[in-house]
């Protein structure tokens, strides 16, 4: 193995956890729209010796408990079926909550004018972190107007250092 062997199977098992992921999302997608429930994001990660699946659902007006449940039980039925995971795993379904994830064009477009937090893979403008309000979404960038002590000003950060996003309450 390379000098960092360590880090080499955390990045393989990254990969393979969002693989896992993306395959279920393919399988529990027409389960989740015949219910009319709108699919936010599907995570799987290990946490200690712990498995989960989390998926995130919404709707018009929201999500509630009973939603949650109905969701639950179909897509139970389907991963039973299919078995796209090996591994014991504990599933969550919940709404996305408010401070929902923008992965899709549709969470940035549907995000504008609205406070967001912004994770990056590398620093713009020496931060690497940024809340402020998405102002503009185009295809290879966002504007967010920030506040710094005082002012306002407005900060274009690519799309492609973008680590995560995510809808933000800010007070």
């Amino acid at each position: 193995m390379g000098p960092f062997p360590l880090f080499s199977v955390c990045i393989k098992r990254e990969v393979i956890m969002s693989k896992v992921a993306a395959h279920v999302e393919e399988i529990i997608q027409p389960i989740l729209e015949d219910l009319n429930y709108e699919l936010v994001d599907v995570e799987y990660v290990k946490e200690g010796s712990d498995y989960y699946l989390r998926i995130a659902i919404d709707k018009d007006g929201g999500v509630d408990l009973n939603d949650c449940t109905i969701a639950s039980e179909k897509i139970s039925e389907v991963m039973d079926k299919e078995d796209p995971i090996k591994e014991p795993y504990f599933m969550d379904v919940s709404s996305p909550g408010a401070e929902r994830p923008l992965k899709k064009e549709k969470d940035y477009q549907n995000a504008i004018e609205q406070p967001v937090f912004i994770s990056l893979y590398e620093p713009v403008e020496g931060d690497k972190e940024w809340l402020g309000v998405l102002k503009e979404v185009t295809e290879t960038s966002i504007t967010l107007e920030v506040k710094i002590k005082t002012r306002t000003k407005n900060v274009t950060l690519p799309r492609k250092k973008i680590a995560k996003a995510r809808r933000s309450v800010m007070l």
